[in-house]
Parts: C-alpha cells; structure tokens; sequence
C-alpha cells in the first residue's frame, strides 16, 4: 500500500474531525472489539425507536425504552452529523462514557454516524480509516433483500491489510444469532457486503435484480435509484467527504435520479474504478478535483 494513500485516509473531513475531543478518543480504548462494544453502548437506532412494540419493552438490549421521553426525536441524525457533535452531546448528557450508559442519555443515530464516530476515533489514535457505504442482507432477519448500510475500514499495518467493521450491528451473541451473523463483524468477508458500485454495477449488467437493492427511504427506494445513492455516498467518503443522507450530486437530484443511458454509462467508468479504491485512489482522485458535477450537491435546504 502505498504511504501517500495511507496518509491520505488519516487526514480528517469536516465530520470526522474531533477537534478537541481528539485527546479524549485516544484514551479509549485500543481493542477494536472494546471500542465497538462501548461505542454500541452509546447509541440507539432509531428504526427501534420508530417500533411501538420495541419502544415499549422495558427489558430490550437497550435497556428500559420506556424511560424515553415521548418528546425526543426518534432520529437525531439531523441533530449530530459529525463525529464531534456526537461525543459533544454524549459528555453533555453524561461525562461517563461507559457500556452502563443510561437509556435517557443515548444518542438516536443511524449506521453512518456509527461508522463517522468509529472511523473519527480510530484516525485520532494514528490508523488510517476510512467510511464506506454499500448495501448488505445481514442487517435483515429475512436476509434476502440487500438494504443501505455504512460501515468503518481501517488499515492493519501488521496485517497489510484493510478491515471492514460494522459497529452499528456489534451487539451480544443472542441478537446475532437472531440474525443469522456468522462471521466476525470486526472483519467482515468482503462477499458479504455490496459497496456502491458493486451494487450499481451489478444492476447494470444483471447480477442484481431492481427488488433486491434497497435504500430504506418511505416508501423504499429500489434497483438504479437506490445504488445511486450508496454509489455516491461511498464515492465521497473514499474522497473523505462523508456526506449525510440528504445530499446527492444536484444534477442527479433535478431529474429525479431518472439519468440518460450516457449519463449511466459516464458512471459505469467512475463505478468500474470504485471496485479497486486504492489501485485506482489516483485517478479517482483526478475525477474528484474535476468533475464538479459530482461534487454539487443538493438537497435539504439546499434545493
């Protein structure tokens, strides 16, 4: 691996940037599967929350979800986007970030901002890490459909290699069992996560059919329209740039990610080049600083 690749994926972004709670995540702890465990502490998903059953279970994994207040948002992604928001509101509602974390003090986020807290932490203690964005069935108990999801890599220098590490889904053995996870989530098989462009490139040339790539908007977004969005999302956070849900590339957005078959075939090449990020970081790296299109973004306020 080259060096300058390896610097460029510790250098912090705007989200992953810890500021000065960058001391405070080089104390934690060093073992990745204790500085999952305890980050997965921190944080409820808010497709919980969103469940009445769930929000009602006085004995979840969580803990009591009744002591929940009515009033708090089921999701607080808007309210925290960036790593160092998330920490900042953490101390703020308890200094003790510890596994025995009360309910009433966890934050509601998603799998991105698992993966922005996890990737933010492990740039402080000097690893290169990185986001990636994709699609997987093991976040499903059905496991058939292939749904969006954010995960953490980082850089082994003993082992010369990139691990994949899902904290969003780190939880005990029993919840994992309950979703048929047979491997270690702290290194992830590389077949059992689609990244952006696999997934944009598999329904291309039809190894995937429409209904098997999702992206859980309201109703479901499916097949191209949904692996535009990991395709983007990834490309962005392999250029540390970890846009938040809302936000896609303008031109995209003002046709309704209805594209031309030419503007599909320009990002058959951009995806062909994201199936090999570091064989082809430099080039990648050429269409980030000239392609503008691909960099203005719309949505939200921004419409």
């Amino acid at each position: 691996m080259k060096e300058e690749i390896l610097n460029f994926y510790k250098r912090t972004s705007l989200y992953t940037d810890l500021g000065l709670y960058k001391n405070f995540a080089i104390n934690l702890p060093n073992d990745i599967k204790e500085l999952c465990l305890l980050q997965r502490n921190q944080i409820i998903h808010p497709f919980d929350l969103c469940d009445e059953k769930m929000r009602n279970d006085a004995n979840s994994f969580y803990g009591d979800m009744t002591k929940i207040s009515k009033t708090s948002l089921n999701y607080e992604n808007d309210l925290f986007p960036t790593a160092q928001s998330m920490i900042a509101e953490l101390l703020r509602r308890n200094e003790n970030y510890s596994k025995d974390r009360k309910i009433e003090d966890k934050i509601h986020v998603c799998c991105r901002e698992q993966a922005i807290l996890l990737t933010s932490i492990l740039k402080s203690k000097g690893f290169s890490a990185r986001v990636r964005s994709g699609f997987t069935t093991y976040c499903n108990i059905s496991n058939k459909e292939a749904g969006d999801h954010w995960i953490c890599e980082y850089y082994n220098d003993k082992e010369k290699r990139w691990f994949l590490v899902d904290a969003d889904m780190y939880f005990d053995d029993d919840i994992l069992l309950e979703y048929h996870i047979d491997f270690n989530l702290l290194d992830i098989p590389r077949n059992k996560f689609i990244f952006g462009a696999e997934a944009y490139l598999g329904l291309r040339n039809g190894k995937y059919s429409d209904n098997e790539i999702y992206y859980a908007s309201s109703p479901k977004t499916i097949g191209i329209k949904a692996a535009l969005h990991g395709l983007f999302y990834d490309f962005h956070s392999l250029m540390n740039d970890e846009i938040i849900f809302l936000h896609l590339p303008k031109y995209i957005l003002d046709k309704d990610l209805n594209l031309t078959e030419d503007e599909l075939k320009e990002l058959d090449d951009l995806a062909t080049l994201m199936l090999e990020p570091d064989i082809n970081f430099f080039k990648l790296r050429e269409i980030w600083n000239n392609n503008m299109k691909y960099r203005i973004m719309s949505g939200g306020l921004n419409d």
